[in-house]
């Protein structure tokens, strides 16, 4: 009887935020770490599913190709629908959500009454929104339009839907980024979001020194990581808990 490989689900790169139907907000993040996380499990002995907005980062590395599905996304509510519909029913023993996430969506485009001029941003904060008329951005935005306003509401934490309400009861790793904290806030801020998502392992990154070296912090540990080996290390952490769950069922 065949032995059942593990399977892992993995979300990469950025989401877009759309403003028109031609331009939007996004972040600078690549998917390679998500990718290398993808590419190293399949090596590993996992079918990985990778969602991601950068497949072709994926060939930056090794990979079977036989044990890896790739799936593409492109605006947050495109990653929300699929996540969704993945935890909820695709029967994954791992989870590593690194992708980096918009944390708000536009929600209408406004125009003020007059324009600024160069270096003088910020000049009109004092108008009423009531003297703004609302941009129909459902095409291209025109160029010939005053002084634009875009409001953004925040979006849901798509981490924090994974246990409950979507109900995954398998290994789950969430990432962190921090700008301008030293490595103690770091961890501190790490640990709090691990909690809140009811997640098994952080890995937390300060933007200063992301391309240096990582942490992977767990509810005993603070683990400092080269970045070149995140992927090794970590799949090795999850290969242990899922041993000691297997172990030890009921802890």
């Amino acid at each position: 009887m065949p032995v059942e490989r593990p399977r892992m689900l993995v979300t990469a790169g950025n989401t877009l935020t759309p403003i028109d139907a031609v331009r939007g907000i996004t972040n600078l993040f690549s998917g390679r770490t998500g990718a290398r996380i993808a590419a190293e499990a399949t090596l590993e002995g996992y079918d990985v599913e990778l969602l991601t907005s950068k497949p072709d980062v994926i060939d930056d590395t090794v990979v079977d190709y036989s044990r890896l599905e790739l799936s593409e996304y492109r605006t947050f509510d495109d990653l929300a629908e699929i996540l969704e519909g993945r935890v909820r029913n695709g029967g994954f023993d791992v989870i590593v959500h690194a992708a980096a996430i918009s944390d708000y969506r536009c929600t209408a485009v406004y125009e003020t009454p007059g324009k600024s001029t160069p270096g003088d941003a910020g000049s009109i904060a004092v108008l009423p929104e009531t003297s703004f008329t609302r941009v129909d951005a459902s095409t291209k935005i025109s160029s010939g339009h005053n002084d634009l306003w875009i409001r953004l509401a925040p979006t849901p934490k798509l981490i924090d839907q994974i246990r409950s309400p979507w109900g995954f009861t398998g290994v789950l790793v969430k990432f962190k980024l921090e700008v301008g904290v030293s490595e103690a806030e770091l961890a501190r801020r790490a640990a709090d979001a691990r909690l809140q998502s009811e997640a098994d392992f952080v890995v937390a990154n300060s933007f200063e020194s992301m391309h240096d070296r990582a942490f992977i912090i767990d509810g005993a540990s603070v683990e400092s990581v080269e970045r070149p080996r995140l992927p090794s290390r970590l799949l090795a952490r999850i290969a242990d808990l899922r041993s000691r769950k297997a172990a030890s069922p009921n802890t």
